[in-house]
């Protein structure tokens, strides 16, 4: 169920760089691209966020909702990421990390400054919670 969840929202993601203009140099995008309550798993939810990254975007470190298991999966490009005090990794298409809730997440950001990139975050999250994403600074 989780994986056919995941590939059907590979493929519907990959109509969008169609319809949305690109992201700017230094830019980054956040975008909702479903949202469905778990019928087996009262009280939690599946989210979908695609994160596109212009060429050198990134976005600012940061906590998601303290329920929030994420596993993230490049679907363009390549981005770099840093989870806690672990080291900075890139990753590229097809690979993917996860967060665990209350990691921090320090870098998150384009591997390059010529193209652009695109993660796929899926969250496991408390379906109460509506502020996923909390940046360090406001």
């Amino acid at each position: 169920m989780f994986r056919t969840l995941l590939l059907g929202a590979f493929f519907a993601i990959s109509a969008v760089p169609a319809l949305a203009a690109d992201v700017a140099r230094g830019e980054a995008r956040v975008t909702t691209i479903f949202d469905h309550p778990l019928p087996s798993v009262p009280g939690k939810s599946l989210r979908g966020v695609l994160v596109e990254y212009g060429p050198g975007g990134s976005s600012p470190s940061h906590t998601h909702a303290a329920s929030a298991f994420i596993t993230a999966t490049v679907v363009e490009g390549a981005v770099r990421s840093r989870i806690n005090d672990g080291p900075e990794k890139v990753f590229h298409v097809g690979e993917s990390f996860v967060e665990m809730p209350g990691d921090h997440h320090g870098v998150s950001a384009n591997a390059s400054d010529v193209e652009s990139s695109k993660l796929l975050a899926v969250f496991v999250v408390d379906t109460d919670d509506t502020k996923l994403t909390m940046p360090d600074r406001p």
